[in-house]
């Protein structure tokens, strides 16, 4: 991943008698980050105007006092430069910013501390780096850092939580924000942003607590004796980031969070490939199979063969194999599992010898219950005996408590994430996690990091009253901000009218009160797969509800390896339309909430002088997500980059579209 870099540092220096503030603009001018040195606090304006007024920084720790600064000197540098990655929403990517590093010392000499300024085009970022020489550690108690807003705006987001991201995201005014987790995105006037983190390693997840009137301070999760962290006498925190932009849409095309992290580790990634998959994973949630070993068990070998056989014949690359190990019987107990032994009517042998022959991979699934000592003491053996097996691609699972009072969002649950990500990188091994900590960019440091939940995915669909059809036009403004998600979608039986005549069918996870469904229309569950972005991209159903059905036919078109991407359109909550490229063709999502709506779409983005033969996958004249879900159809049209594309969505609908070059 070859760095060129445009412009060189520059260094300048100021003493202690100085002014105690210091400035730093992005390269377009318009977002201006201020530090006062004598107050300790920082400020964030756009255009001119106060964005963020004066805000308090700073770092408690029980060894050291972080206090009394005196500035030794301010260091400036300018960057501008591109680099690739093997794959993202944008293969080749521009980090063109300002930085200010304003380096202090306290007054007992005890404490160096460098606050590291960036500003960009679409945002701004800064962290603490500090030496405590005769400190070989430090228990850091608290993070002061606050953003208290000039005025008062909307807030997306969701409650803040050190367990879960499975919640339903709300917009409040932020006067009537409490806590939020991150992103949080807002705005503000004419300002749209998000508060979120960059690089987050080996430190606690910082969430937003309200302090005061339109003031929010970070609040860390706590390790079970209420410290935050435990770090060395020199450490770097993640970077605090802002980003912003004119429309909502800006913050989806942001890069900022990315440009935040370091470059990748991993010298050859020629083995890490975005792939299409399906599992056996769909029918466990509807209860119709289950994960242990009984007369409804999923995994088993025959099944998994006509897994298999499907993403052959549908060029799908990938299937998921969840309930193959021993274990799943201990649910709810010890969650013990076994990570190298199958159960008997899973032969991992022959199921990767006949997926190797198809010319597909097969996807481990490591289901850890939260039991981390039991995975942290087979991790090594588990991963060296899965590439043993041929199977390079896993998906991991959090669902359930960790030990002794640590939470999933702790320093604790951090860096057992990483580990793993590393692990897995030794022995060329991609991850996908469920339950994991928040996405933070680390996908351009580790590159087999692929995708997360980390949100209210798919799954709720089947044991619950579902996502509101806001849902799916809300993550890309919020939870997609951080990266991908494994959301899963691509229900085609959104009633559910096969699995409900199924006599294998057992309720597990909810009451018979509830009325499962999808709350969206054929023509959305489409479109998700172009909206919401995952290099590893599912089509979640049951494969019989797959096969024949005209529309599957776009999934199979579909190119989950895009190069390029843009937001076209779109406020949080209410819709968004996403196109992506991969390779000379173009795929296009568009999605609303319960508000029908039609959007004019110019096909700018399409090449110049290229005729397109587009394949539209529409919702139905008499579509709605409640009365007629199904209802869709499928047209053609040749296009170029001068025509515009009307998009009709009905209540809870959406509207998919391939763009692929003519035959001359």
């Amino acid at each position: 991943m070859k760095q060129i870099i445009f412009s060189a540092a520059v260094v300048a220096c100021c003493c202690a008698a100085c002014t105690s503030v210091a400035e730093l603009s992005s390269p377009d001018g318009r977002n201006t980050i201020s530090f006062d040195a004598a107050t300790m606090t920082y400020a964030v304006l756009r255009d001119g105007d106060t964005l963020i007024r004066p805000s308090a920084l700073g770092i408690e720790t029980r060894e050291a006092q972080f206090a009394d600064f005196e500035v030794a000197r301010v260091r400036r540098a300018s960057a501008d430069e591109t680099w690739t990655q093997p794959w993202g929403e944008n293969k080749t990517m521009r980090d063109r910013h300002n930085e200010m590093a304003v380096e202090m010392r306290s007054a007992d000499g005890r404490v160096r501390l460098t606050l590291r300024f960036r500003a960009f085009d679409d945002g701004v970022g800064f962290r603490y780096e500090w030496q405590v020489p005769d400190a070989d550690s430090l228990t850091v108690t608290a993070e002061k850092t606050e953003f208290r807003f000039a005025a008062d705006g909307d807030s997306w987001t969701i409650p803040a939580s050190f367990e879960t991201y499975e919640l339903l995201y709300r917009k409040l005014p932020l006067a009537e924000l409490t806590d939020a987790n991150t992103p949080a995105t807002f705005r503000v006037g004419d300002v749209y942003g998000s508060i979120h983190e960059a690089a987050l390693y080996d430190y606690p997840e910082m969430t937003l607590r309200k302090t005061g009137e339109l003031a929010f301070a970070s609040e860390l999760a706590p390790l079970p004796d209420g410290t935050k962290a435990r770090v060395p006498g020199s450490f770097v925190t993640p970077w605090r980031t802002i980003q912003l932009g004119d429309r909502a849409v800006d913050l989806i095309n942001s890069s900022l969070i990315l440009n935040l992290n370091e470059p990748s580790k991993i010298e050859d990634t020629s083995w890490i490939r975005p792939m299409k998959y399906v599992g056996v994973w769909w029918g466990m949630h509807l209860g119709i199979e289950s994960w242990s070993m009984d007369d409804r068990h999923g995994a088993t070998t025959e099944n998994a063969k006509r897994y298999i056989d499907f993403a052959a014949a549908n060029n799908i690359q990938g299937v998921l194999f969840e309930g193959w190990n021993e274990g799943w019987e201990s649910w709810g107990g010890r969650q013990a599992f076994d990570f190298t032994k199958p159960y008997a009517d899973f032969d991992v042998a022959e199921i990767v010898r006949y997926a190797r022959e198809r010319g597909i991979e097969v996807i481990n699934h490591h289901e850890t219950g939260g039991n981390i000592p039991n995975y942290e003491r087979q991790l090594e053996h588990a991963l060296a005996w899965s590439a043993e097996q041929g199977m390079r691609n896993l998906k991991t699972g959090y669902a359930g408590g960790f030990p002794d009072g640590y939470l999933h969002h702790s320093q604790y649950g951090v860096r057992h994430y990483q580990k793993v990500v590393e692990a897995a990188a030794a022995h060329r091994i991609t991850v996908n996690a469920h339950e994991p900590i928040k996405d933070c960019g680390i996908r351009r440091t580790w590159p087999n990091m692929m995708a997360r939940e980390g949100a209210r995915g798919k799954e709720w669909d089947a044991w619950s009253a579902g996502n509101p059809p806001s849902h799916e036009v809300m993550l890309p403004f919020t939870r997609l901000l951080g990266g991908p998600m494994d959301f899963t979608p691509g229900t085609f039986d959104i009633l559910y009218e096969r699995t409900r005549r199924s006599p294998r069918r057992k309720l597990w996870n909810c009451g018979p009160e509830v009325e499962m469904r999808v709350n969206t229309t054929l023509a959305k569950q489409i479109a998700e797969w172009v909206i919401i972005y995952s290099p590893l991209q599912m089509a979640s159903d049951l494969i019989e509800n797959y096969e024949g059905h005209p529309a599957f036919r776009f999934f199979r078109d579909f190119d989950a390896d895009c190069d390029w991407s843009r937001a076209l359109a779109g406020e949080p909550g209410e819709f968004v339309a996403v196109v992506r490229r991969a390779g000379g063709n173009f795929f296009l999502g568009a999605a609303t909430n319960e508000e029908a709506r039609t959007l004019t779409l110019p096909l700018d983005f399409l090449e110049q002088g290229t005729t397109y033969r587009a394949t539209i996958y529409a919702d139905g004249p008499d579509a709605d997500w409640k009365s007629n879900p199904t209802s869709y159809v499928i047209t053609e049209r040749d296009v170029t980059a001068a025509d515009t594309l009307e998009v009709a969505m009905a209540p809870g609908g959406g509207q998919a579209v391939t763009f692929m070059p003519s035959e001359k």
